[in-house]
């Protein structure tokens, strides 16, 4: 069996949806002759936003883990902070936008290049090398964010010549909150630099949808973008079978994951609203995951009649079981430029679920035509109230399951298969 070296920064017990994709992917990598062999960082030493440590469990007896220390740089921002918990999804966790927390973003921004966990690649580095010569390694996959995981790749391929893969599952210099961290021209200049180099000598690119293919295809040296493959997010259906759900008293709305204000719910709001009263004290709308505290507040305002519950971030099998319990899945892209490739990994799982999808975000992006496809739901543009309001209304007094077969495509185990026959071949 062949051998592949994955190198990641978010390994179990990091929780949070990037863990998902390689965790999934190196369980079904040896149903298709590859063994793989993860390097990851030592959890004791990591600085994770979120932690899962249910994820554990779900590491495959197939897979060989190794870890090596870091240095944090993200114990610096601690100290101008003064906060133990760590940033992340554009700060969006962090409500108070205070002188410190503006000058720590500066510094993330223009000393951290391309992000704080860069700390760790000389340990990864100096790891990954013994690893490859030790099993005769001839392909490594690295995978970002954090983006600086690609420079170890880069490294690796310049120093040994083996073939490189680099997973990006979101933008780089791209990224929906880049602005905010206040980069110098010769900052945003590094950091746009590394990002081209990443994506011109890596011998395949992997993303996860169709709009972020042509974004990178846009910064490679010929434009060439054959060597820029799709491989989207899943979910797996392992994941789904539990004995048995409590049903809810109540239509319940759920929005699993981080909410910031970048995403735009006023027309979502609006229309729920604009909903009879009747209809809107049926409503339960469920935030499973952070939501800042404007956004509690606004709900509250707009929505007195709806009851809203904030169950907070819990663990992934927690966070299933409360799809799984819901009436109907709200799903946000961020009102953002560039935002027609952004289908977040949730929505896989939302499919899953065998629950309508009330989606919000650009029209004609690949969020829609994936939708269409699977014919789980629908989405609207974000201030098409009277549509959203309609699809509540129906669902409200009629409510239907949908059909996840028609999804079956982006099960873990089918993308592995594609992720062997396409790319690591």
């Amino acid at each position: 069996m062949k051998k592949v070296l994955i190198i990641t920064y978010y390994w179990p017990p990091s929780g949070g949806a990037g863990v998902q994709r390689w965790l999934k992917f190196s369980k079904y990598l040896p149903e298709n002759g590859w063994e793989p062999l993860v390097l990851t960082v030592d959890p004791q030493k990591a600085s994770y936003a979120q932690w899962d440590k249910t994820l554990e469990k779900e590491v495959s007896e197939h897979v060989k883990v190794y870890t090596t220390t870091t240095f944090e740089l993200y114990n610096l921002y601690r100290l101008l902070i003064g906060k133990g918990e760590i940033p992340y999804g554009g700060f969006s966790n962090q409500q108070n936008d205070s002188i410190m927390q503006k000058l720590a973003k500066f510094v993330r921004g223009n000393f951290f290049i391309p992000d704080p966990r860069r700390g760790w690649n000389r340990y990864a580095y100096k790891k990954a090398k013994q690893l490859i010569e030790k099993y005769n390694i001839q392909t490594v996959i690295t995978t970002s964010p954090p983006h600086s995981t690609q420079l170890i790749g880069l490294k690796l391929q310049r120093k040994l010549g083996i073939q490189w893969i680099a997973d990006l599952r979101d933008p780089w210099t791209d990224i929906y909150y880049y602005r905010e961290l206040g980069h110098t021209p010769i900052a945003k200049q590094i950091d746009r630099n590394l990002e081209r180099k990443v994506l011109n000598e890596a011998d395949q690119v992997v993303t996860v949808s169709e709009d972020l293919k042509r974004l990178f295809s846009e910064k490679l040296k010929q434009g060439d973008c054959s060597k820029i493959l799709v491989i989207p997010n899943g979910f797996d259906v392992e994941d789904f079978k539990f004995d048995e759900i409590t049903a809810d008293d109540k239509f319940v709305i759920t929005y699993t994951g981080t909410i910031s204000e970048a995403y735009d719910i006023d027309g979502f709001l609006k229309a729920v609203s604009g909903l009879d009263p009747q209809l809107q004290s049926r409503i339960r709308l469920r935030f499973v995951g952070n939501i800042p505290e404007s956004t509690v507040l606004r709900i509250q305002e707009q929505l007195p009649l709806v009851d809203l519950d904030l169950v907070g971030y819990v663990d992934h099998q927690k966070s299933v079981r409360y799809l799984l319990m819901s009436s109907m899945q709200l799903l946000v892209i961020p009102k953002i430029e560039n935002n027609k490739g952004i289908i977040t990994g949730k929505f896989y799982e939302y499919l899953a679920s065998e629950k309508p999808v009330l989606a919000i975000g650009p029209k004609g992006g690949d969020l829609e035509s994936l939708i269409h496809e699977t014919q789980c739901g629908e989405l609207f543009d974000y201030g098409d109230t009277s549509n959203i309001r309609k699809m509540i209304e129906e669902e409200l007094n009629s409510p239907r399951k949908t059909d996840r077969s028609l999804g079956l495509i982006y099960s873990r185990k089918e993308l592995a298969k594609k992720l062997v026959h396409e790319v690591i071949v």
